[in-house]
């Protein structure tokens, strides 16, 4: 029923999340649901203590039972014992937890709505409002290429350089301009084996794992093999990684449910893209970065509120 709560009673590591319904009136779980309501305490309260509280995850942890996977029956949790504040110290908690949740999904919603905006408005850009008096061409006609490796990891010298080197991992999927390096190599370690140093401004696309991702390298660094880089291309740096990374998105498309592993450097090369005049190639990639931008800060808002929420369970159930 509407407001009451389950959790699952098997766990993988020990942890135990317990949730409330409301969504709808009534609602089916699996038999490794037990459902329950609270009496004499605020279900709010109560959920938030459970699954954030130190002290009730490691009291539930000792009371389930098993080896790989282990079991918290409902007979173990009713016979929990915890200290907790009287019901009118709940409900004042309770209220302030719900009004954090509630900005919280907001904030999530609007992100999820910036994002879906965002695909509608690659997709008017660069299929829609394209206009026939655009040129066209294949990227092999237009850029310089040049694949990645990874230097023997059985060698430890060759990981404490000075020259990043990323993997797919390295990219987020949202954004062109957003590269994490969290390794780098030596000269020596390009020197023997099959990465190669690709300079500031190389567009990078991750062509096997992870396929789709593309961004621009902020300084010079080497890839992986799951990468196939754009050294130079004339035209609009981040116009053309705008429009690649819209093409591997529908190039990612047609792979899912196949057993074909990624997207092939000659599939790659083969691309044809639309060349608008150069300065129109500049408004568009001004007004898509101003958008990521703009999807960013809403993020960064969100995580915010996160962070608020975080800590302010971990003030309250020390």
């Amino acid at each position: 029923p509407l407001g009451f709560c389950t959790y699952r009673n098997r766990s993988d590591d020990g942890r135990f999340t317990f949730n409330i319904n409301k969504i709808s009136d009534k609602a089916i779980v699996s038999k490794f649901y037990p459902v329950f309501r609270f009496k004499n305490a605020n279900s709010t309260f109560m959920t938030e203590y459970l699954n954030s509280s130190a002290r009730a995850r490691k009291k539930l942890s000792v009371l389930a039972v098993g080896t790989s996977q282990v079991v918290l029956s409902f007979e173990a949790l009713k016979s929990a014992k915890f200290d907790l504040p009287c019901k009118e110290e709940q409900d004042k908690i309770a209220s302030l937890l719900e009004c954090l949740n509630e900005r919280v999904e907001l904030q999530r919603s609007f992100v999820d709505a910036l994002k879906k905006y965002k695909r509608g408005l690659h997709k008017l850009v660069f299929i829609k409002n394209r206009k026939h008096s655009w040129e066209k061409s294949a990227l092999h006609d237009i850029a310089s290429f040049c694949g990645g490796g990874t230097p023997s990891k059985d060698i430890s010298s060759y990981w404490e350089g000075e020259i990043g080197w990323i993997s797919s991992s390295d990219i987020q999927e949202e954004w062109i301009d957003d590269i994490s390096v969290t390794r780098r190599i030596t000269k020596t370690a390009i020197d023997n084996s099959a990465t190669k140093l690709c300079p500031e401004g190389t567009i990078a696309i991750v062509s096997r794992v992870g396929v789709g991702k593309v961004a621009i390298m902020p300084e010079s660094l080497c890839t992986s093999q799951d990468f196939t880089n754009i050294t130079s291309i004339t035209g609009n740096t981040h116009y053309m990684a705008y429009q690649i990374a819209f093409r591997m998105k529908l190039e990612a498309m047609k792979t899912q449910g196949t057993s074909i592993k990624g997207v092939t450097a000659d599939t790659i090369k083969a691309m044809v893209l639309d060349i608008p005049p150069l300065e129109e190639q500049k408004k568009i990639a001004d007004m898509l970065t101003a958008f990521d931008a703009y999807i960013k800060r809403a993020v960064c808002e969100l995580d915010l509120f996160l962070a608020m929420k975080k800590a302010l369970l971990q003030q309250l159930f020390i």
